[in-house]
């Protein structure tokens, strides 16, 4: 006959609360992760000359900040976007550096030929499978916000 063994309720706890972190600690470990994380908090007034393309819808400029600089494209009339260049696939390879493509919906990693869309983020052509880092962007307009 074989004795079963019920541990006391804070071992359960203890042993819920391992797994549990441990379980999350897993999802957390894709490429995005391997970014590096830098603090942004910039403000850029789009009514100057070097941010007019974010005065039309589709448009996008690419400033300094985020980990290897910021894309901000414009999705809509009350919304800019903030993405960091860094490129999600082999992050650690310094090559890796997305730039916003003339066709105006997408940005492309010369380097490892990874496509994301600008509206969101996502990978649109792989080999990258995480998007792109996106920061806050609050936009009052003249005045965008940018933080993370």
């Amino acid at each position: 006959m074989t004795k079963i063994t019920i541990l006391p309720l804070k071992k359960q706890l203890l042993f819920v609360g391992l797994v549990t972190l441990t379980f999350f600690n897993s999802c957390d470990s894709d490429e995005a992760s391997n970014i590096p994380l830098v603090n942004v908090n910039f403000q850029y007034n789009i009514n100057l000359p070097a941010y007019l393309p974010l005065q039309t819808i589709g448009g996008s400029v690419e400033v300094f900040g985020g980990s290897r600089g910021i894309i901000l494209y414009r999705a809509s009339q009350t919304e800019i976007k903030a993405f960091d260049r860094h490129c999600t696939f082999e992050p650690s390879n310094t090559c890796g550096l997305v730039s916003a493509d003339p066709n105006r919906i997408t940005g492309t990693d010369n380097c490892c030929g990874s496509s994301f869309l600008l509206t969101s983020g996502g990978v649109s052509q792989p080999p990258a499978a995480v998007p792109l880092k996106e920061y806050t962007s609050i936009f009052n307009d003249p005045i965008l916000t940018v933080t993370n």
